[in-house]
C-alpha cells in the first residue's frame, strides 16, 4: 500500500484538526484515501487494512478500537457550514453519518458513511489537493503533517503565504505560544521534516511595522512540482536517496537541522548523524594535526643534518 494516494477538495484543508494526535491524523486521512469517489455507499475497512494504511504501531485491537473512536469523536467536533448570502439561513453538518466499529467478529472492521452534503469534497473533483499517504503518515510532528497537506495545495506554484492569524488557526497553535515557542516547537519540525519532501524548501517570517517589528505572517517556498508529476513511490531506496539529496543541498538548513532531518528520514535515533559527523570532523582534525607534527619533525631533522 506504499502508493496509496490521498486526494480531496481544497476546502477540507480549511478545517483545523483541533487537538488531533499524529495517530488520529494518520487514521483520518487513511480513511479519506479510501472514501474518494465512493459516493454515498458504505465503505468497509478491516482493522488490518486500516492499520496498514495508517502505519499503526500498537497491535492490541482494544487499543486500536479506542484510537478509532477517539478519532471519530474529534471528527464529530469538526463542523462544515453553509450560509445564505444574507447570512440568515445557516446550516451546520459533520462529515460522517455512520462510524460503526465491529471488534467482536472473526475479521474486525469499521463501516463508514459520508454525509450527502460533504460528497463534493471527495467525489467528481474539479480541483484538488493530492499527496502520497506514505509521505504523510511518516511525518512525526502534527505541525509538519498539517503544513505538508496545506503546501501540497500549492505544489505547482512553489510558494504559499499565511498570515499569522491564519497560520495559528490552521495549525491549532496554543494561544500561550510566544515567538520562541513557535520557532522551537512549530517551525523547527516543519523545516526538518518537510525539507526532504520539498526540494529547496525554506521558511521566512514576514515582519510588520511598529514597535518590535512583530511577525505578521509566514512565507514558504520550494521548487515547484511539474503539473504532470505523480506522488507514487519509485522504491524505498530511491525515495530515501531523493530525500537525503534534498536535505544535503538545502542552503536554508543549519548543519544541526540537516543532521536531525537525516535521522528522521533514516529512522535513526535523534542525534545519531550528528555524533557521526562530529566524529568524522574530529578524526579529520586529528589527522591534520598528526600531519603537521610529522612535517615539523621532518623539517627539524633536515635542519639538524645540514
Amino acid at each position: 500500500m506504499s502508493n496509496e494516494i490521498v486526494k480531496y477538495d481544497p476546502e477540507l484543508n480549511t478545517i483545523p484538526l483541533r487537538k488531533f494526535s499524529a495517530v488520529e491524523m494518520n487514521l483520518f486521512f487513511s480513511i479519506i484515501s479510501r472514501m474518494r469517489d465512493k459516493g454515498d455507499q458504505t465503505v468497509r475497512l478491516t482493522f488490518e487494512q486500516l492499520k496498514e494504511l495508517s502505519n499503526y504501531k500498537p497491535t492490541a485491537n482494544k487499543r486500536f478500537e479506542d484510537d478509532i473512536q477517539s478519532t471519530y469523536q474529534k471528527l464529530m467536533s469538526l463542523h462544515f457550514s453553509k450560509y445564505s448570502k444574507s447570512g440568515k439561513n445557516r446550516e451546520l453538518f459533520v462529515m460522517f453519518t455512520k462510524f460503526k466499529i465491529m471488534g467482536e467478529c472473526s475479521e474486525p472492521y469499521v463501516d463508514i458513511e459520508i454525509y450527502k452534503d460533504v460528497l463534493p469534497l471527495l467525489n467528481d473533483l474539479e480541483s484538488w489537493v493530492r499527496y502520497a499517504l506514505e509521505d504523510f503518515k511518516n511525518l512525526r510532528s502534527t505541525y509538519a503533517k498539517t503544513m505538508f497537506r496545506l503546501l501540497k495545495q500549492y505544489r505547482t506554484t512553489g510558494h504559499a503565504y499565511f498570515s499569522k492569524e491564519m497560520f495559528n488557526e490552521l495549525l491549532d497553535i496554543p494561544k500561550s505560544y510566544k515567538n520562541s515557542n513557535i520557532n522551537q516547537s512549530v517551525l523547527k519540525p516543519i523545516k526538518e521534516e518537510l525539507s526532504p519532501l520539498f526540494k529547496g524548501f525554506s521558511v521566512h517570517k514576514k515582519y510588520g511595522k511598529g514597535r518590535g517589528k512583530p511577525v505578521i505572517g509566514y512565507s514558504f517556498s520550494w521548487k515547484p512540482e511539474a503539473k504532470d508529476s505523480n506522488d507514487f513511490s519509485r522504491s524505498k531506496s530511491a525515495d530515501e536517496t531523493s530525500k537525503l539529496l534534498n536535505i544535503k543541498h538545502n542552503a536554508d538548513l543549519t548543519n544541526k537541522e540537516k543532521w536531525t532531518a537525516t535521522d528522521k528520514v533514516k529512522g535513526l535515533p535523534l542525534g545519531t548523524t550528528e555524533k557521526e559527523e562530529l566524529r568524522k570532523a574530529q578524526a579529520e582534525h586529528d589527522k591534520k594535526i598528526r600531519e603537521e607534527e610529522r612535517k615539523k619533525v621532518l623539517a627539524e631533522l633536515r635542519e639538524h643534518f645540514k
